[in-house]
């Protein structure tokens, strides 16, 4: 399928008004031909659209990102969440989330199957002041599970658009840049295949991810 039957109103309306605060993006050329997953830093609200407007619309393929379950409460979200095809994450942390994450995972699997991109922040929430936070192994397990490459990427300056707190971009800009595809298998723990992952996000971002 192309773009104009998988983000339409995205193409024509949403995509050219974001990336107004997108100064550059680097490392194009790193880009595998799909299916693989993405992994980003997560320092604002605006990395959430960003490669919808970006890598989606010049790959011509479909990404569906791991988003926490709790936007699907609100109408509005959860009519675009559902209609982008996005995959909720359990984060109440009781052993049922276990399950529900597992099967998100199991999901994501098949999206890679069909040839399309999954987008993952694997620090879980946003940074509060740019700096790397501890990630968790969910991407690693779902490398292992697919095993599709992981490209690592990494967003400058982000938390100055939109700050923790903020609905409306600030006037400032991000850079991005896009690292070589990773690939890993079985003889890796996930604690070991998730710190390679956010430490090539982290020399992106000239940063250190101390975990």
């Amino acid at each position: 399928y192309t773009m104009q039957r998988v983000y339409p109103i995205g193409r024509i309306f949403v995509a050219p008004w974001y990336t107004l605060w997108l100064r550059k993006m680097k490392g194009m050329e790193n880009l595998p031909k799909p299916p693989f997953i993405i992994a980003s830093n997560h320092a604002s609200y605006y990395e959430t659209m960003l490669y919808h407007c970006t890598i989606s619309l010049k790959l011509e393929t479909k990404i569906h990102a791991l988003v926490n379950g709790n936007y699907w409460r609100y109408l509005i979200p959860r009519i675009v969440l559902n209609s982008t095809d996005q995959i909720p994450i359990d984060v109440s942390k009781t052993k049922k989330s276990i399950k529900n994450n597992e099967k998100a995972l199991e999901k994501a699997a098949k999206y890679l199957k069909k040839g399309d991109i999954i987008l993952i922040f694997p620090e879980g929430h946003r940074s509060k002041d740019g700096n790397l936070q501890k990630a968790k192994t969910g991407v690693a397990r779902l490398a292992l599970l697919s095993k599709a490459p992981v490209v690592p990427i990494g967003v400058k300056n982000s938390e100055k658009v939109m700050p923790r707190g903020s609905l409306i971009p600030r006037f400032a800009r991000c850079d991005v840049k896009i690292g070589k595809s990773l690939i890993f298998n079985n003889d890796k723990s996930l604690e070991e295949i998730t710190r390679k992952i956010m430490n090539s996000i982290a020399k992106l971002v000239d940063k250190k991810y101390p975990y």
